[in-house]
């Protein structure tokens, strides 16, 4: 049986080496290559043709979450684990909106890493821990939800997430997007990323146009 091919993207060698160090001694897999920023990656994944990326979201050029998102497009057929020390709730969000197969803890331990390593190599899902409990609560409940209104609400306001519901809240109170990670406990950037998805899916351009569709749907 041949191994899984994977390829590692991350901007700190010493995370490199020691991921490459934890898999030689795992015959099923193997590192055939490396890349230190977003660009590096997509570049050596359309030479080499992995199996599976195990990729970090902090990365120079291209981020890891933008990375997964066009492998989703250009390589559907490679998996995609994000392994990273950010286990909040936005990140978590963003990898699986983007294609992620598994969403993984730098300080998760070697068992757990293997088993994520298998579990997505053999076609499932692997989301660890307090990263599960996000699933549970911002996409099965929160789709499940959605889906008993969809016959009542605006096709708008079924496709936002829970956190741009809650984006959009903000905003119609009037606070920008300081104010809103301040609020809300996210980085500013963060904040600015829900608010550009709220208003793409709310199919306006300005404050103003989201205010008038807001009072359309007698959101005020």
């Amino acid at each position: 049986m041949n191994p899984i091919k994977i390829v590692l993207a991350d901007d700190h060698e010493l995370v490199r080496d020691g991921i490459k160090s934890l898999l030689e001694s795992e015959k099923e897999f193997l590192v055939i290559d490396e890349a230190s920023d977003g660009m590096e990656a997509l570049e050596v994944i359309a030479v080499k043709n992995p199996d599976l990326l195990i990729v970090d979201i902090r990365m120079p050029k291209m981020n890891g979450l933008e990375v997964v998102k066009e492998m989703t497009k250009s390589f559907p057929h490679i998996k995609k684990l994000v392994l990273s020390m950010h286990d909040s709730e936005e990140y978590v969000v963003e990898a699986i909106q983007a294609g992620a197969d598994g969403y993984l803890l730098k300080g998760s331990s070697k068992s757990e890493f293997l088993k994520a390593l298998h579990t997505i190599s053999g076609g499932g899902k692997f989301f660890a821990g307090d990263v599960s409990a996000y699933i549970i609560n911002n996409f099965v409940n929160g789709k499940a939800q959605t889906s008993s209104k969809s016959d009542v609400l605006p096709e708008e306001l079924a496709n936002l997430t829970n956190r741009e519901k809650q984006i959009l809240e903000l905003i119609l109170e009037g606070k920008g997007n300081t104010e809103i990670a301040d609020a809300l406990e996210i980085s500013k950037r963060t904040a600015e990323v829900h608010r550009f998805n709220l208003m793409k899916k709310m199919n306006v351009k300005n404050l103003v146009e989201l205010t008038t569709k807001s009072r359309e749907l007698n959101l005020i």
